[in-house]
């Protein structure tokens, strides 16, 4: 069957548990069986939605949101790191522990929600990859989307192979990425003294803050968190205390260098934008098809356009695999149905595929990159529904027990979670006043503000629920 009820609440059920961690052996190959979930979800911080906001970042402020990068970086280390928590200890990801703790009709909404999220991403994923074969064989960029659609073939094959297998691909993939980055630095050669004022944080503006937002969107992706929280449970740990805390090491430097690799790839995107564009007076590059036609004749090298564009369809590439697994862990999750996954990756892709023409057949392949930042914007609003709850589970010692996160820890994270809702809604309610000045249609004012007060009760909702349930609990009974 295509379609059919879950029979049992495993995570990724067909590979859950398939890596042997308990293995004998040298001390190293026990290491590293614990490898490569964080590489699967670094993917996602190193996507052609990063390269579009780091282009615009660059290109448009120099150096000067290195920091940004920088700070999203160990934000997304400190979140993952709760996910992967929550998945060795509890062994459950994020859209399970949801299914568990909240009514049916609040899961539905951020069912729905982590849907559009998925479907952001992937539309990003299909532009970039279209960006990169028309660069490197001169297609059209519609042609170029429709390629994309095979892409679904692939990640059967590779689903057949096993985890370990993906993963390897995976990890190869990047690797042309990073190698790409460092030999296009290498010729662009930026002044690190400049490059290191980046790293002080500076005021953002309202241009700015926006790029700043999509940065943060394409950096920590709600997607990745449900991803985290289930790729760890495909590795088989043995039972007790002892072995939990050294997955729980294990994982976390797994995650520090898969996520520094993915720092890396970012900051070079963002340095040779600031060092070829910005530093040359060539602050409007509109699209990433400006930057690739700019490189040769800036940097003086053939080369540096076509690792650009092979490193652009890799990471595209990359990307589709992972965004898949995350969409199939959201709704066996959320809804306890299992989709093959190859009709899961079809469907998610049409959804990315058909906005994505609608808009170069209509608007033109300029606007393009402007509707990848918007889809990396996106991501960005819809972390808190993410993060919030996570933060509730892990903290949650009934259930974690002596695995729960510490004082420090919770209240490092909930100041994490409030700056990041903060940014969103400032950024919703600006571009929301901007749209209402220019806009007199009542029907989309009334839309988006029934849209955006939804949105906040929910989120309110999530924050108190915690408290609302515990309360509950402690009403004395009815007496009879």
């Amino acid at each position: 069957m295509m379609i059919n009820k879950m029979q049992n609440n495993l995570s990724l059920g067909d590979v859950h548990g398939s890596i042997d961690t308990t293995i004998k052996g040298p001390k190293w190959k026990q290491l590293f069986s614990f490898f490569g979930p964080a590489y699967l979800v670094s993917v996602g911080y190193m996507d052609p939605g990063n390269w579009a906001t780091d282009l615009a970042g660059g290109s448009r402020f120099g150096y000067s949101l290195i920091w940004v990068l920088l700070m999203s970086n160990l934000v997304a280390l400190l979140l993952q790191n709760l996910s992967a928590r929550l998945g060795i200890v509890r062994g459950k990801d994020l859209a399970q522990a949801n299914r568990e703790a909240y009514p049916k009709y609040i899961n539905i909404t951020l069912y729905i929600l982590a849907e559009i999220a998925i479907a952001a991403c992937d539309l990003a994923e299909v532009l970039g990859m279209a960006i990169g074969i028309q660069l490197l064989t001169g297609l059209p960029l519609v042609y170029g989307v429709a390629i994309t659609v095979l892409d679904t073939f692939l990640l059967l094959f590779l689903q057949r192979l096993g985890m370990r297998k993906m993963e390897a691909f995976i990890i190869g993939l990047i690797a042309i990425v990073g190698v790409s980055f460092l030999v296009q630095l290498f010729i662009a050669k930026p002044d690190f003294a400049e490059v290191a004022s980046g790293f002080i944080p500076s005021r953002l503006n309202k241009d700015s803050l926006y790029i700043a937002i999509g940065i943060i969107g394409a950096t920590i992706m709600p997607h990745n968190l449900y991803l985290h929280s289930a790729l760890v449970q495909t590795r088989k740990i043995e039972q007790g205390d002892e072995h939990t805390r050294r997955a729980l090491k294990l994982n976390f430097l797994d995650g520090a260098i898969a996520l520094n690799i993915a720092f890396f790839v970012n900051a070079a995107i963002l340095v040779l934008a600031a060092t070829i564009f910005f530093k040359t007076g060539r602050i409007n590059i509109a699209s990433i098809k400006d930057a690739h036609e700019l490189l040769a004749p800036l940097l003086g090298s053939a080369i540096a356009p076509k690792l650009f564009a092979i490193a652009l369809i890799a990471a595209g590439q990359s990307s589709t695999v992972t965004g898949t697994l995350a969409g199939q862990i959201i709704m066996e999750g959320y809804l306890h149905l299992h989709i093959n996954p190859w009709i899961r990756r079809l469907i998610t892709r049409l959804l990315a595929i058909v906005p994505a023409i609608i808009v170069i057949l209509i608007a033109g392949e300029e606007k393009v990159d402007s509707l990848i930042i918007f889809s990396q914007v996106i991501l960005s609003v819809q972390l808190g529904f993410a993060v919030v709850p996570l933060i509730h589970f892990v903290s949650d010692k009934k259930k974690m027990g002596k695995f729960s996160i510490t004082l420090l820890i919770k209240i490092l994270a909930w100041i994490i979670a409030a700056v990041l809702i903060y940014l969103n809604i400032k950024l919703v309610y600006e571009q929301c006043e901007e749209l209402f000045m220019h806009n007199g249609n009542l029907v989309i004012k009334t839309i988006i503000s029934i849209a955006g007060t939804g949105a906040l009760l929910l989120l309110l909702y999530i924050i108190l629920h915690p408290w609302l349930d515990r309360k509950k609990e402690n009403l004395p009974g009815e007496v009879l």
